[in-house]
């Protein structure tokens, strides 16, 4: 293969077809060095030798002992597992969100974090909410739902200052978007275990939420019941919340967490 640039498609894309390949090579050939990575996905030395660097800046390949070669990264191993409890919390769900539903007769969701929002990954509905919208795959607002506000609230304080920062867009007059009473709502979260909202992405639509927990005891996903606010009024939200700390804790379970839920 000829060591040559080529300049053809939009560099940024290109860039990210090379470092791709390098991390192809890499798991294909244990380690390598930059030249003959170089060689390999036709580019100058140089080229290769940024690319390596962007990728070890993210912990996806690192040095070698031997000086000038290099392997795949941890970083990688930390983004599989991301994908892999995602997956898994979609597969222990199902049962128990079936079972809440029945139980509470709303609608039962859970959602991941998804970059700034948080994302629906299951559904179940229950007896009286039926004709209620499909949430799933849908991106919604963190500082407007009740799943947001767990994921919100149990993230890193640096981060999430930083998601907050990004600004609090308002979708109902309910719509809390003062962040320094945002942090505290989300403080008291924490303290408190839940999450509610009313009506602050939908008026009329109410809901409350639980954390799910990993085997590290790290929050990676909110258990949701929703519905409509002259069902789910704030005495009815109070009598399901041990049905739904409940199941939190079993899903939690499921993906390994035995410790203490705090």
């Amino acid at each position: 293969m000829s060591v040559v640039d080529s300049n053809s498609g939009p560099g940024g894309l290109q860039s990210v077809d090379r470092a791709l390949q390098v991390l192809e090579l890499l798991a294909s050939w244990g380690s390598g060095g930059v030249s003959e990575l170089a060689t390999e996905i036709g580019v100058h030395k140089s080229t290769a030798f940024r690319l390596l660097g962007a990728l070890e800046a993210r912990d996806l390949v690192e040095q070698t002992a031997e000086r000038g070669k290099y392997r795949l990264g941890f970083g990688l191993v930390r983004l599989a597992r991301r994908v892999n409890i995602h997956l898994e919390i979609t597969e222990q769900a199902r049962t128990i969100t079936e079972n809440l539903a029945q139980k509470v007769g709303e609608s039962i969701n859970v959602a991941v974090l998804r970059e700034n929002f948080a994302v629906n990954v299951v559904q179940s509905r229950g007896q009286a909410s039926i004709a209620s919208q499909n949430w799933i795959g849908q991106l919604t607002p963190l500082h407007a739902t009740s799943s947001g506000k767990i994921l919100l609230a149990y993230l890193d304080s640096g981060l999430r200052a930083d998601l907050i920062g990004q600004g609090l867009e308002r979708y109902t007059a309910n719509t809390h978007t003062d962040p320094g009473l945002l942090q505290n709502e989300l403080n008291l979260i924490v303290e408190r275990g839940h999450a509610t909202t009313y009506g602050e992405l939908e008026i009329g639509l109410n809901a409350v939420a639980v954390p799910v927990r990993s085997e590290d005891g790290s929050v990676v996903a909110a258990l949701t019941a929703s519905g409509p606010a002259y069902r789910l009024t704030p005495e009815r939200i109070a009598e399901i919340l041990d049905d739904m700390e409940t199941a939190g804790i079993e899903l939690s379970r499921r993906l390994g967490h035995w410790g203490n839920a705090a």
